[in-house]
């Protein structure tokens, strides 16, 4: 599927997210690698099919194989942590912030990308699935890599717009008792 099949496939009632989609698509505040990463990253995180298609094959045509493997591991090994620290955050119990995670996440400290590429694509996921420890720690190291603030803010802002776009689609599938 591609993104303009996707646009398509979003309601009437969500005019402001295909209004956002189509102004994403021409942001250019990130790279073409950065901001495809980002996209597809986003997408996995959804979990909506259709989403991770249209935003993959989008990527495939500016990122090597290479990078969306790495965007796919950023996607993955971030709805482990993101699971694990969130849970850490919001326990009362201050015992588990001692422990060892015990979580393998080598991808983290070697993406076979730029750390920064993967740090911004790690804040898109960790946005969706709302981890202020993982959001906290991948803001500090995009920081720390020069990224600006309206290159991390964009990151976030298509995050969202992606989440969007697959909480739409989806709506629209419930009301018509189809799947779209």
């Amino acid at each position: 599927m591609l993104i303009h099949q996707l646009k398509d496939r979003i309601p009437d009632f969500a005019s402001d997210v295909r209004i956002n989609l189509t102004s994403m698509l021409a942001d250019e505040t990130l790279p073409p690698k950065s901001k495809y990463g980002v996209l597809l990253a986003a997408a996995i995180a959804t979990r909506n099919p259709k989403v991770i298609a249209a935003m993959e094959s989008a990527a495939a045509a500016v990122m090597t194989p290479a990078a969306l493997e790495t965007a796919k591991s950023a996607a993955s090994v971030m709805a482990m942590t993101n699971v694990y620290y969130r849970f850490v955050h919001l326990v009362s119990n201050p015992e588990y912030r001692k422990m060892p995670t015990r979580l393998r996440m080598n991808v983290i400290d070697n993406p076979g990308v730029d750390k920064a590429d993967f740090a911004l694509w790690s804040l898109a996921v960790s946005a969706i699935n709302g981890c202020g420890a993982c959001i906290d720690a991948h803001e500090k190291a995009l920081q720390e890599a020069w990224l600006d603030s309206s290159e991390i803010q964009t990151a976030v802002r298509f995050a969202a717009i992606v989440q969007s776009v697959a909480i739409a689609i989806e709506a629209a599938g419930h009301d018509t008792g189809q799947t779209v």
